[in-house]
C-alpha cells in the first residue's frame, strides 16, 4: 500500500510535476499534424480552465466532455482537474437518447463540446428542462493565457465519473477519486507495464473509455512519455500506419481489434517492430488470439482485468510472466479473492465471484445507494466477474455472473466456444450467449460474422469436434456485425433480443 497524502490533485501529479522536473519541452502528445509539448499542454489546460471558470465552474462542479481525442480533450480534462471540478467523459457517438439520459442524470454545471458535435448534443438535450452551460470549441481554439493555479483538492475528492458495465439501460456512474487515478498509475502503469519516459503509447479505445484515459494519457504523462492521439476510427490501417510512423512502443488494445488486425490483408507487411508490448482488456481474450498475435507480430500481449469501480486494471499478465488463457496475477498493491454467494472464499481452482480491494476503490454509484451497498462492501468491491484462482495465483476468467451459461447443471464460459469458433478460417468475429427455450431451459447460441460463406451446421460440428457436447451452440446466426455497448464491447443483451 502506498502512503498517499491527504491533499492530492492529479493535475499536479500528471502534468505540472513534469514541468517542474524540467521536462516541459518533451513531447507529450503526438497528433497527426504536429507534436505538442508538456508546456503546450499546460497552456491548454489553463486556457480551458479559464474559460470554464468564466462560465461559473468551480470546485466539485461536474463538467461534461464531448470531444474527439486531441489537444482540446487533454486540455479540457486537466483544466477540469485544475479547477477541482469533476470530469464526465461522454462518447460523442452515443445515441441522442443515451446522451440525453446521461446529461439529465449528471446535472453538470457546464459541457465542453466540439463544434461538429453541437447539433447532435442539442438534439440529445432538447427535451431537458435544464441544461449545462455550453463551451463550444473548435480545432483552432486560441487558448487564454491566464495562469490558473491547481486547486488544493483532498485525495478522496471526486475527479471523474466512469460508466460501468451495463448492457441494458443507463450505465451506472462510478465516482472516482484523485487517489484512485494516482494509485493505479503507480501500481499498474509504472509497476506492471514498467513505463518510462522513452515510451510512446497508442490506443484502440478513445479517451472517453477509462481504460484509455489511464493507459494512453495518465500513465505516459506520469513518467514524461508521450501519447499518440487521433480522431478517426481505429481501423487496422490507421493503427498500422501510426504505430510505424510514431514508433509506438505500447499498444492499448481490445480483443475485437486484435482479431481485426490479425485478419487484415496488410497484417503480414505491417511494421509493428517498435512495440515492446500490447495490452488487452475490456473483454476476455480468447487464447487463440493470443497465440496468433504472438506468431504474427512478436510483441508480447498482456491480457488483464479491471473495472470502473476500481478505476483500472488490477489483474494482469506481465512481460516475462504470461500464462496464455489466464488474466495473469493480481497487481501488487491490490488484493483479490474468489468467493461463494455467502462471501466465503472458495478453494484454489474453484469458480467464485471476484472480490478486490485496494486504494483505487471508487466512492460508489452516483445516486444509487442500493447498488452501491450491494457492490461496495467496506474495503472490497464485489462485481459480477466469475473467476478461478489457481494455487500459483493465476486468475482465469469464467465469465460474468449474468453471462455465464449453465447447461444440464454444468457451467461454462462463452469465451471457450468463441475461441473455438475463431479457429475456423471462415469466422471473422463471434459472440456466444444463452437464451431460454420454450421449456424454460437455457441453451447456447452463437452470432458469427464470416469472411466467406459457411453453413451453420459446419460451425456447429466444428465446435462439437473439440469441446464437450453440452457446450455447442444450438443455433448459429450469421450477421453482418456485432452490436456494441457505449464502451465498444459486444452488447450481449442486444444479441439476446435479436435471438428472440
Amino acid at each position: 500500500m502506498i502512503a498517499w497524502p491527504d491533499r492530492l490533485n492529479v493535475d499536479r501529479n500528471f502534468l505540472r510535476d513534469r514541468i517542474s522536473e524540467g521536462r516541459g519541452d518533451r513531447v507529450a502528445v503526438r497528433l497527426d499534424d504536429r507534436d505538442v509539448t508538456y508546456l503546450e499542454v499546460d497552456v491548454a489546460a489553463s486556457g480551458l480552465a479559464s474559460l470554464l471558470r468564466s462560465a461559473g465552474v468551480g470546485p466539485q462542479d461536474r463538467v461534461l466532455i464531448i470531444l474527439p481525442d486531441g489537444l482540446n480533450y487533454v486540455g479540457a480534462l486537466f483544466g477540469i482537474f485544475r479547477l477541482g471540478a469533476v470530469g464526465i467523459m461522454l462518447n460523442p457517438g452515443l445515441t441522442r437518447e443515451a446522451m440525453g439520459a446521461i446529461v439529465s442524470k449528471a446535472r453538470a454545471a457546464a459541457a465542453v463540446v466540439q463544434d461538429r458535435y453541437v447539433d447532435h448534443y442539442h438534439e440529445a438535450v432538447g427535451g431537458l428542462e435544464k441544461t449545462p452551460r455550453e463551451l463550444v470549441v473548435d480545432d483552432f481554439i486560441d487558448f487564454p493565457t491566464d495562469v490558473i493555479e491547481t486547486y488544493d483538492t483532498a485525495a478522496d475528492d471526486p475527479a471523474l465519473w466512469l460508466f460501468s458495465g451495463g448492457t441494458t439501460g443507463l450505465p451506472k456512474a462510478v465516482v472516482q477519486t484523485h487517489r484512485s487515478l494516482a494509485n493505479t498509475t503507480e501500481l499498474y502503469g509504472k509497476g506492471s507495464l514498467a513505463l518510462t519516459e522513452d515510451d510512446v503509447t497508442i490506443a484502440v479505445p478513445k479517451l472517453y473509455f477509462g481504460y484509455a484515459t489511464g493507459s494512453n494519457l495518465l500513465f505516459p504523462f506520469s513518467v514524461g512519455a508521450s501519447t499518440v492521439l487521433f480522431e478517426g476510427h481505429p481501423t487496422p490501417e490507421a493503427l498500422f500506419d501510426r504505430v510505424a510512423r510514431h514508433r509506438a512502443t505500447v499498444l492499448v488494445n481490445v480483443p475485437s481489434a486484435i482479431n481485426q488486425m490479425l485478419n487484415h490483408p496488410e497484417a503480414a507487411s505491417a511494421d509493428l517492430s517498435s512495440l515492446r508490448l500490447a495490452t488487452s482488456a475490456g473483454e476476455a481474450l480468447p487464447e487463440t488470439l493470443y497465440h496468433q498475435w504472438k506468431e504474427r507480430f512478436g510483441a508480447e500481449l498482456l491480457d488483464g482485468l479491471g473495472t470502473a469501480e476500481m478505476w483500472h486494471i488490477f489483474i494482469t499478465n506481465t512481460v516475462g510472466d504470461v500464462r496464455p488463457g489466464t488474466l495473469g496475477r493480481v497487481v501488487p498493491g491490490f488484493e483479490i479473492k474468489a468467493c461463494d454467494e455467502e462471501g466465503g472464499e472458495v478453494s484454489a481452482g474453484e469458480v467464485g465471484r471476484l472480490w478486490v480491494r485496494g486504494d483505487s476503490l471508487g466512492l460508489g454509484y452516483w445516486e444509487d445507494p442500493d447498488r452501491t451497498k450491494e457492490a461496495f462492501r467496506e474495503e472490497w468491491f464485489v462485481g459480477g466477474d466469475l473467476v478461478s484462482i489457481d494455487s500459483d495465483g493465476y486468475v482465469t476468467h469464467r465469465g460474468r455472473a449474468d453471462d455465464a451459461i449453465k447447461i444440464k447443471g454444468k457451467w461454462f464460459r462463452p469465451q471457450e466456444v468463441e475461441s473455438r469458433l475463431l479457429d475456423h478460417p471462415a469466422v471473422k468475429e463471434c459472440a456466444v450467449i444463452a437464451i431460454t427455450d420454450d421449456a424454460g431451459l437455457a441453451k447456447p447460441v452463437a452470432f458469427v460474422v464470416v469472411e466467406r460463406p459457411v453453413d451453420e451446421s459446419v460451425l456447429i460440428d466444428w465446435v462439437l469436434a473439440k469441446l464437450e457436447p453440452y457446450k455447442h451452440p444450438r443455433r448459429v446466426y450469421l450477421v453482418d456485425r456485432l452490436p456494441q455497448t457505449h464502451l465498444g464491447k459486444t452488447d450481449r443483451a442486444a444479441l439476446k433480443r435479436m435471438a428472440k
